[in-house]
């Protein structure tokens, strides 16, 4: 009965999720001014060089995502770690945790040598990543179908988003895209019921990333308040590397709450 009754929610506000993410899109490319990547942009609070290595400690703090990545996505075959339903669901978690191993080499490359060529590393990784995040995310709260669907959708808009910020030296959407599973997933746990337990760890998430974009933006403020130990933009990258722990500690603790009508068609 109860996935009964979500599928039924699901059709209904399925258009409308999708009509009002469009509209609060393009009110932000109109109501925002363009965002050009300048200069300033790769001039990090903390820029000191240790060993030999430019910028230490904004590379060596991508290190735990380079350990999460390749744990879980090892994890995510091996079917008894992880409570995972359906194959679906196993090949975008892999996703995910490849994106989350690709932000350590992505990120790494572009703080040896920060400049406009390389900065792409650096966000196209992160915003594939959130692209199957937040397509697990529908899987599991409104079905399969239209979670892997959007996967395919999402990772298109992030690669349109990064030629888009290329070609007209604007980030607005590729900023846009990193704050969706800060909007989009508290909005959507109210929404639609979850299909398994320990969905708290959604909302752990995205509070976690809420911060360390947080520290991102007091990245000097930051430095200066703790003596110029350690800057805003590392203690970003370590809260960042939260996130995908976080969810790794859900997928391995969480159960099955219900089956819904959707899980059932698409059996393999």
């Amino acid at each position: 009965m109860v996935w009964m009754v979500n599928q039924q929610i699901a059709r209904v506000k399925r258009s409308h999720i999708w009509g009002g993410a469009f509209l609060c899109l393009l009110f932000l490319m109109l109501a925002t001014p363009k965002i050009p990547l300048s200069s300033h942009h790769h001039l990090f609070a903390d820029m000191r060089n240790f060993f030999g290595v430019p910028n230490t400690l904004n590379v060596i703090t991508i290190f735990p995502f380079l350990i999460v990545g390749v744990i879980g996505f090892v994890l995510c075959f091996q079917g008894s770690f992880f409570n995972i339903s359906f194959q679906g669901e196993i090949w975008g978690w892999a996703l995910f945790y490849a994106g989350i191993a690709a932000v350590a080499f992505g990120s790494a490359y572009y703080h040896l040598k920060p400049d406009d060529d390389r900065v792409m590393w650096d966000t196209l990784p992160t915003m594939i990543a959130f692209s199957s995040l937040f397509s697990g995310f529908l899987v599991e709260r409104v079905g399969m179908r239209i979670g892997l669907s959007c996967l395919i959708a999402l990772v298109s808009v992030a690669f349109l988003s990064m030629d888009y910020a290329r070609t007209f030296n604007d980030f607005r959407l590729c900023m846009t895209f990193q704050l969706i599973p800060c909007i989009a997933i508290p909005g959507l746990t109210l929404l639609f019921p979850p299909k398994y337990t320990h969905s708290k760890y959604w909302l752990y998430a995205a509070g976690v990333h809420l911060v360390a974009k947080f520290e991102a933006v007091a990245d000097r403020k930051i430095y200066r308040a703790n003596h110029y130990i350690i800057s805003g933009h590392s203690l970003e990258h370590l809260c960042s590397a939260m996130v995908p722990i976080l969810l790794t500690v859900m997928l391995m603790y969480r159960n099955t709450k219900f089956q819904r009508l959707g899980d059932y068609r698409d059996r393999p």
